[in-house]
Parts: structure tokens; sequence; C-alpha cells
């Protein structure tokens, strides 16, 4: 009995962090592939069909050709997925950009993939935007490399980001980059920040403190436990003259301190990038944005009011009422990619926007919905890609096209708020205060049996490739 009861109070502790252990570990597994088998019965409109791998590791799918659907139509927009071969061709520069470009090539190359025309709007949230942004941080120390300045002069900033957009666009990018990443060339500029000099800005801040921070940001520790952002806080504070209250926690939100606050932060990241070599202020700065765009659900959600009237007062599974679920996430999860943690947010905000409206049974759990259903489905089977937490990139390669790894948390059930406010998810549970594990002398005790406590977390990973015959004409 004592042992039963000791199982369970073990259980009970780590029950409750099954969801956030499932995330966390899932973004430091090997990527395996998911083998989909062919459905009996059914066949395929065209003339040839894929061939099935041998095992279930594998490459990355190869579609021939005529599986890929034909659009009549080609000047109509095409489905987010659709193949296409990304047009390099040479760029038209302005020449009046003092930067030698093919120095820093390998982060163009890289923020080109990232930012591929056919899929930067499906993963411009989560891969394309916040690699373009490191790209332009990069630049931005780059250049101060020749100049006592961290920032550019509107003039020149205007034709360096005009180059920049060019030099993409000729490498197969998305040449509406700035609109989808809402960033403008006075973004390099240093805006209305104080200080954009070195000689003062190494006189102001503690630069020592701030590159020992910043020179190698833990991937497992930054977002939970932030080191590298905090020194970039202080420093923001240092050079922006801007006095803090209520012990420095709270800073006057009056708008033009804040764009002041985001100006210096830009000046700030300029002086690292020209400290660091360019892969590992690369590393750096997409880890500091995944800590970002990971604590909130970068979905549109749109009244549900079919949901809402057919899922209200429900107390079983109601055909009407999973039916209207069902088609609403349907149409939600065509926005674009989003990460695991992401998908738990969405979860959680779109299941509080229904309890406010009145529908307070756990549709989620009547309907069978699965985290993996918040994202954008693979090829448009019943497979939700979940992107990693942390931060990937789009892979490209001459014979295989576009792929990027998924984190495919299958059977994770959707969370469900436990309250009007919603619930707070701490995704830092894992890493900070996991649960103390029964040790080897409690579980070698003659009266209880070995591994008596399970802890199963069902985390399937694949890779989703995407081949390319055409080009994807831009939105």
């Amino acid at each position: 009995m004592a042992c039963a009861m000791t199982a369970t109070r073990l259980k009970g502790l780590l029950s409750h962090q099954l969801l956030v252990v499932a995330i966390w570990l899932a973004s430091y597994q090997n990527v395996v592939a998911l083998h989909v088998p062919h459905k009996t019965g059914e066949t395929s409109s065209t003339s040839e069909l894929a061939s099935p791998p041998k095992s279930g590791i594998f490459e990355p799918i190869e579609i021939p050709p005529a599986v890929i659907p034909h659009y009549p139509f080609p000047v109509k927009s095409l489905p987010p997925m659709y193949p296409s071969f990304p047009k390099t061709y040479d760029p038209v520069l302005t020449g009046r950009c003092p930067v030698n470009f093919s120095v820093i090539s390998s982060i163009t190359d890289k923020t080109a993939s990232d930012c591929t025309r056919s899929l930067s709007t499906v993963v411009g949230n989560v891969i394309c935007c916040p690699q373009f942004n490191s790209l332009l941080r990069i630049f931005q120390g780059f250049y101060s490399n020749h100049s006592d300045t961290l920032v550019l002069q509107s003039a020149v900033a205007d034709d360096c980001f005009r180059d920049i957009i060019s030099i993409l666009a000729s490498k197969g990018a998305n040449s509406s980059i700035p609109g989808l990443c809402s960033v403008k060339s006075s973004n390099i500029t240093g805006g209305s920040c104080p200080v954009k000099d070195i000689g003062t800005f190494e006189k102001t801040v503690n630069t020592s403190k701030l590159l020992e921070a910043c020179s190698t940001v833990d991937t497992l520790k930054e977002c939970c436990r932030p080191v590298c952002q905090h020194a970039i806080s202080e420093a923001v504070l240092q050079i922006s003259g801007i006095k803090t209250s209520h012990g420095g926690k709270n800073i006057v939100g009056v708008p033009s301190e804040i764009d002041t606050l985001s100006d210096c932060k830009g000046v700030v990241y300029s002086w690292i990038a020209r400290k660091l070599r360019f892969d590992d202020a690369n590393s750096a700065f997409r880890l500091l944005s995944s800590c970002k765009v990971n604590k909130a659900c970068p979905l549109e959600f749109k009244q549900p009011l079919e949901v809402i009237n057919a899922c209200r007062n429900l107390a079983a599974p109601s055909p009407s009422c999973c039916s209207s679920l069902n088609a609403y996430i349907t149409g939600m999860q065509r926005q674009m990619l989003i990460t695991n943690q992401q998908a738990i947010m969405c979860a959680a905000a779109f299941g509080s926007m229904l309890q406010k409206a009145g529908v307070m049974t756990n549709v989620y759990e009547l309907c069978d919905v699965d985290l993996k259903d918040f994202s954008l489905q693979a090829y448009g089977q019943e497979a939700g890609c979940l992107l990693r937490s942390y931060p990937a990139d789009l892979v490209y390669d001459n014979s295989t096209g576009f792929s990027f790894t998924c984190d495919l948390n299958d059977n994770i059930a959707a969370p469900w708020p436990s309250s009007l406010t919603g619930t707070s998810f701490s995704l830092c549970a894992p890493e900070m205060s996991l649960p103390a594990l029964p040790t080897s002398e409690t579980l070698g005790n003659s009266s209880c049996p070995r591994g008596g406590v399970d802890l199963l977390v069902p985390i399937l990973l694949f890779f989703v490739s995407i081949l390319f015959s055409r080009d994807f004409p831009e939105s």
C-alpha cells in the first residue's frame, strides 16, 4: 500500500508538468521521419504515384512531378505549400552603399533561404523575420567597423537597405520582406537614441559585462533565466538616459520613450554584432528572438460564432459542435507554421475566447483537438507541423528542394484553460523546477517493484520536404 501511495504521489508531482516536459524534450531530439502508409482504396488521379519509403527513417520525401497538382491559371494565388524552385539572378545595386556585401554572404544566403518567396508568409513569424532582423543587426555592426559610429546616416541607410532587399530577392527571397516583417531603413539609423558613436557608448556601458553575457548565449537557459537579455536591457537604459521607477521594474511608457528604448536597443545590438563573428552573432540574435516569439500566439482568431452556438451548454460529444470546431480550426491553421510553444499559447487563447462566450465544456477533449491542429498541415494531410521552439532554418538542396524540421507532438492534447482568465503555462518549469525523481535506492526497495513510475512522452519528429518546380507568385 505504501508503494502504491508513493508511486501515486510521484505521478501527481509529474503529471501537471507532462505537457511542458514533452515540449521541452521535443526540442532536443534527432529528426525521425513519420511514415504515413497509403490507405487501401485510395487512388490517384495522376499517372504516377510517389514511391513509398523503404523504412521508417529516410531522407526528405521525393515527390515525382506527376503527383504535383497542376494549376491551369498561374496568375491566381497558389496554395502556400505549392512546389516552386526559386529563380536567381544578379542583383542591381544602387552603388551608393559603401559595403562589400560578399563578406557577409553567408548571412545573406541564410536569410534568402529562410525567406524564400514561396514560404516566407507561412514561416515569417518564426523563421524569416527573426533571421532578417538578425541580418540587419549584423550588417549594422559590420558597417560600424569602418566608421566611428554604430548606426548609418539616413541617406546611406536608405541605399544600403535597398541593396540588401535587392540581394535577397536575387537569391530567391520574397522582395516584400520589409512589409512582412514591419522593418524599415530607419531601423538601422539609431533613430532617437542619444548615443550612437562608439566612443560614447563604450564610456557609458559596461562593455566587458555585456560582451561576456552575450558572446555565448545558453540555448537551454536564456529564455527562462535571461543573462544576455538582462545585459542588453541594462545597456539600453544606460545609453537612453531614461529613468526607471519602482526599483527599475517599471518605465514610464510614453510613446517617445518607448521609441527611444527601441532605437537604443538597435544600437546595443550593433555593438554586439561588431564584436562577435557573424555566425556567433546570428546564433545569439536568433535565440533571443525565439525567446520573444514563443511568448505569444501569432494567429488571428475570427469571432467563432458557429462554434459558440453549437458548443454552448454542452455536456457530451456533439457531432454539430465538433464539426463546427473542426471547420473553424481548419481555416485558422492555414495562416502559418507555428512552434510547439506557440501552439500551447494559441490553444489557451482560443479556449479562453470560447469560455468568455459561454462554452464552458472542454471541447478540445470532446472533439480530440491536439496541439498540432493549430499549425499548418503538411501536404494537406492530417499531420500538423509544429516547428521547434528554438531557432530553425529552411534548408535548400538542388535535388530535394526546401526542407525544414518539425516537432510533431502528435498525441499531445490541446490544453483547455482552467478559468475565464485563462491558464498561465510556465514553459520554463522543466528547466527550472523539475520534481526530484526516485533514486536507485527507493526504486530498489524490495517492497516496491522497479519502474513503479512511468512517464511517457510521445514525441514524433519528422521531415517535411518540399519540392519546387515553378515560380511561386508573390502575394
